[in-house]
C-alpha cells in the first residue's frame, strides 16, 4: 500500500480494495518500525489517525467522500494543531499543546484526511539541513549519512521513506522545494497569499508560505485543491478563485517558453547536478517547450537581501517568546529580566539566537537604513528582474540546489556554506512567488531537483508541466532501497 500514489490510493478507498484504518494502521507500522533511522517525526498521533481513519471510513460508505478522504498524512510542526504538540523544532515549545487549529490542517480535516503525526523540522524554520532541530537531525532515507534537507526535511524524509503519501511543509527560502530535491520527492511552494498562514508559527511573515510535498505532481494538485483559498483570519490571504489544479495537468507543452537564467548556471553549481538539469530541460524540449537564455542579474544579491530581511522579521516574530505567557520558562529566576535571558537564553538553539542578533542589529537605530531598507530595495529589483523575464518567458527553469545532499555534519560549522546552498531558492520567495521542484536525476545515488518557477498564480501550469515530465520520465518513481518492502 505504501508503494501507491495518493491517487492509487483514492480510488483503492473508493473501490473498497482496504479501508482507511487498515491503510492507516500499515502507515503507522512503518513509522514504528523504520524511523528510528529517520527521525522524520516528533509526534506520531497514533489514538487521533485510527479516530480519523474510522471517521473516514463511515464517510466513504455514505458515499461523501472527496478525493483526500481517508488518505493519510503528516503536518510539519510549525502548523499548530488542537490539543496536540506544536514545537516548531525548538525547546521554547516542547510543551507548548496549541490550543486551536491552522487554517491548513483544518482544510485537511474537513477534507477526511487522516493525521498520522507532526515531523521535524529545523527550530522555528531556520536552517537548510534539518540539523538545528531540538529532537535531533532527519536522516536521508536515500542515505543515512546525508542530509534531508530543511528546514521541512521531515515531511521530505517521510514521503521519501514512505511513512507517509503526503506532509505539508513551510518555504521561506527553499525549505519546501531544497529538501524536496535532497530526497526525490515533488514540492511546491505556492504564489505568496495562495494558502493561508494563520495558525503557521511565524518565522519571516512576508516571506514564509505554507505549500504540499508528495511523490507526484498529480498528488501535489490534490493537495494544493484543499489547502488554498482565501481566509479571512489571514489579512496576507489573496481573496482569488481557487482553481481546479488537476484539470489542466495533461495539457500540451507545445510552444511552452522555458527561460534559463544565465546566474543559476554560473560558478558553485555542481556538474553532475548540471549535466541532470540540462538533461531534464532536453526532456522538455521533447515535449514540445522551446527554451531561452534569459537573466536575472539580481538574483546573486538574494542571499545577502534574504539574510536581512528574514532575520529582522524573526527577530520581531520571536520577541513573543520570552517565557512568560506560554513556552519554555526557566527554573527559579530571581527577578523579570533574569526570567527573560535565561528563559530564551536556554530556549532557543544557536542558529535562532544568531538570526534573531542578526535581524536585531539590522533594526537598530544608524542600521536600520543601511541594512534593512537597503535589503528591502535590493528586494524590489529582485522582483523586477523576474516581471521582466515573464514578458518573454512562460517558466523559468534551473537547478533546486547547487550540489546533491551533503553529509551531516558537513556544514555545521559554517553558516555562510549552509546559507548559500539556498542560492537558487531564495529569489522566489523575495519576489512571492510560485516555484516547485521535481526529481530530476541523480549523483552517487543521492537525488536531484529540478526548480520550475512561475508567474503569480500560475500553480497550474507549473504542475501541468511537472506532470507531463513525470509521465515522459521516472525519477520519481525511484525509492531508496532501505525503506522496507
Amino acid at each position: 500500500m505504501h508503494n501507491k500514489t495518493i491517487v492509487e490510493l483514492s480510488r483503492a478507498l473508493a473501490a473498497g480494495e482496504f479501508s482507511s484504518t487498515e491503510l492507516t494502521t500499515h502507515f503507522l507500522q512503518r513509522i514504528h518500525s523504520l524511523d528510528e533511522q529517520y527521525n522524520s517525526f516528533i509526534t506520531v498521533t497514533e489514538e487521533r489517525a485510527l479516530a480519523d481513519a474510522t471517521e473516514a471510513d463511515e464517510r466513504i460508505a455514505q458515499g461523501k467522500a472527496t478525493a483526500l478522504t481517508g488518505i493519510p498524512l503528516a503536518h510539519k510542526d510549525i502548523f499548530c494543531t488542537q490539543g496536540i504538540r506544536t514545537s516548531a523544532g525548538s525547546k521554547m515549545l516542547d510543551n507548548f499543546i496549541a490550543p486551536y487549529e491552522s487554517t491548513v490542517t483544518a482544510n485537511f480535516n474537513a477534507a477526511g484526511c487522516v493525521m498520522l503525526g507532526k515531523t521535524n523540522m529545523d527550530e522555528f524554520a531556520m536552517g537548510s539541513s534539518n540539523e538545528n532541530s531540538f529532537y535531533g537531525p532527519v536522516s536521508n532515507p536515500w542515505d543515512t549519512k546525508a542530509i534531508a534537507g530543511g528546514s521541512s526535511g521531515g515531511s521530505a524524509a517521510a514521503v521519501a521513506a514512505r511513512l507517509t503519501p503526503a506532509a505539508t511543509g513551510t518555504d521561506t527560502g527553499g525549505s519546501i522545494r531544497q529538501p524536496a530535491s535532497h530526497c526525490g520527492i515533488t514540492g511546491l511552494k505556492p504564489t505568496y497569499g495562495r494558502v493561508s498562514r494563520w495558525g503557521m508559527i511565524a518565522y519571516a511573515s512576508s516571506l514564509d508560505q505554507a505549500g504540499p510535498m508528495a511523490r507526484t505532481a498529480e498528488d501535489v494538485a490534490l493537495l494544493l485543491q484543499a489547502m488554498a483559498g482565501m481566509d479571512p483570519k489571514d489579512s496576507t490571504s489573496v481573496d482569488r478563485p481557487v482553481e481546479d489544479y488537476s484539470a489542466t495537468l495533461n495539457e500540451s507543452l507545445q510552444g511552452l517558453r522555458v527561460g534559463l537564467p544565465a546566474e543559476f548556471f554560473a560558478e558553485g553549481l555542481d556538474s553532475d547536478v548540471e549535466q541532470c538539469v540540462s538533461n531534464a530541460v532536453s526532456e522538455l524540449e521533447k515535449l514540445g517547450a522551446t527554451v531561452k537564455q534569459i537573466s536575472l542579474p539580481n538574483s546573486n544579491l538574494s542571499v545577502p537581501s534574504y539574510y536581512v530581511i528574514a532575520p529582522a522579521e524573526a527577530s520581531s516574530n520571536l520577541s513573543r517568546f520570552d517565557g512568560a505567557r506560554f513556552g519554555y520558562r526557566c527554573d527559579q529566576p530571581q527577578d523579570l529580566e533574569d526570567l527573560y535571558k535565561r528563559s530564551r537564553g536556554e530556549g532557543f538553539g544557536a542558529e535562532v539566537k544568531r538570526r534573531i542578533l542578526v535581524g536585531t542589529y539590522a533594526l537598530s537605530a544608524g542600521y536600520y537604513d543601511a541594512y534593512y531598507i537597503q535589503a528591502q530595495k535590493i528586494r524590489r529589483l529582485i522582483k523586477n528582474d523576474f516581471i521582466n523575464a515573464f514578458n518573454d518567458v512562460d517558466v523559468i527553469v534551473g537547478p533546486t540546489a547547487p550540489t546533491p545532499a551533503f553529509n551531516l555534519g558537513e556544514k555545521a560549522d559554517d553558516p555562510v556554506a549552509m546559507y548559500l546552498s539556498d542560492i537558487y531558492t531564495l529569489s522566489t520567495n523575495l519576489a512571492g512567488l510560485p516555484g516547485m521542484s521535481i526529481p530530476a536525476g541523480q549523483v552517487s545515488g543521492r537525488p536531484v531537483g529540478l526548480q520550475i518557477i512561475g508567474n503569480y498564480f500560475s500553480e497550474a501550469k507549473l504542475l501541468n508541466i511537472a506532470h507531463r515530465f513525470q509521465q515522459a520520465t521516472d525519477w520519481h518513481l525511484k525509492a531508496p532501497t532501505d525503506i522496507g518492502a
